[in-house]
């Protein structure tokens, strides 16, 4: 066995102990971990119980350097390479149909954003990367190429970013003096607009840019509704799922998968008695609303200040049919990227 307390690279695990209490690992029972990331979750979740864990990533870095967990747990983890949204036809590759409980920790990890050629972060420069699979179009491929509308609707849409057509307009303006190709090309793209960062700024002004073109190389809003829809599938009755995201676009398409499904979004109106219409509730919720991380943990680990965990427990009801309009999933117009 090994202790949960164990550090796991760099990387501390966002709400471990509440993750654990929401997901109940038990002897005998499979689980997914959808971003093992460095295997924070996966060892918590093995120390819980005497389970079994399939982990999946689709940053090759992280697969390689779970190999020796892989070893270590002698055939109690599977670590596979690919999206968290592939989640079921992952498991139908294993061999498994049915899992007890499904963890997900949304967005970029911090061994990511800590290393400067993945070009995550503006606060080190490093090639405009922010692949997490490591292939197909990099943030550079956009920003070089995309016209100023396509871009404006990326970032106001992502990045809810208000100030997104005269950052658009300034990104354009600057790689027709040369291609943007690091990180601080794009900063100072952004500082066109916005100037640089003042002393009183609570937030660097390039954060909602590097989020919006982030989310949109890596489809990560697409890849959570496909993943919630997944893990709805896949669970048995008394199954849990618990999900932790970290910005409000996140947050706003599990709060209302959850919401859907446990019955709560409102029906009929102000002027006539609320109706159930639809399906059964495919989950319990665990908990009214959400969790946050404790005060101590904020103080000690940055990345827990914006967290929030969710958390639901499957029925025995049919899952319900997948509607990313329903989840408030954004997208972009059409024609646009």
């Amino acid at each position: 066995m090994i202790a949960p307390s164990e550090p796991a690279s760099r990387h501390l695990p966002v709400m471990l102990p509440e993750v654990l209490a929401a997901l109940a690992p038990r002897d005998g029972g499979t689980y997914v971990d959808g971003t093992f990331g460095a295997g924070g979750y996966t060892r918590g979740i093995l120390a819980a119980a005497k389970s079994h864990v399939v982990a999946i990533d689709r940053d090759p870095n992280a697969i390689r350097g779970g190999a020796g967990l892989v070893a270590e747990m002698a055939g109690r983890l599977s670590l596979v390479r690919g999206t968290f949204g592939e989640m079921q036809a992952i498991l139908a590759d294993l061999g498994l149909s049915k899992v007890q409980g499904v963890v997900l920790d949304i967005g970029v990890s911090s061994m990511q954003i800590d290393e400067a050629a993945r070009g995550f972060s503006f606060m080190r420069e490093g090639p405009l990367d922010m692949r997490m699979g490591q292939e197909g179009k990099s943030a550079a491929d956009y920003v070089n190429t995309l016209a100023a509308e396509a871009l404006a609707q990326i970032i106001f849409v992502y990045g809810e970013e208000p100030r997104s057509r005269s950052i658009a307009k300034a990104i354009v303006e600057a790689r027709a003096e040369g291609p943007l190709k690091t990180t601080l090309d794009l900063v100072k793209a952004v500082e066109r607009a916005t100037g640089p960062q003042r002393f009183n700024d609570r937030i660097h002004p390039a954060t909602k840019t590097f989020q919006a073109l982030r989310i949109h190389v890596n489809s990560e809003l697409d890849e959570l509704a496909q993943a919630l829809t997944a893990a709805e599938e896949i669970l048995d009755e008394k199954g849990r799922l618990v999900v932790v995201t970290f910005h409000s676009l996140e947050d706003r398409i599990v709060k209302r998968f959850f919401a859907a499904r446990a019955g709560k979004l409102p029906t009929g109106s102000r002027h006539a008695p609320e109706l159930h219409i639809g399906p059964a509730p495919s989950f319990e919720l665990i908990h009214k609303g959400h969790l946050e991380a404790s005060e101590l943990e904020k103080r000690d680990n940055p990345r827990a200040r914006s967290a929030k965990l969710r958390a639901g427990i499957r029925s025995s009801a049919a899952a319900f049919t997948f509607d990313a309009k329903s989840m408030a999933v954004p997208h972009l117009s059409k024609g646009k990227h």
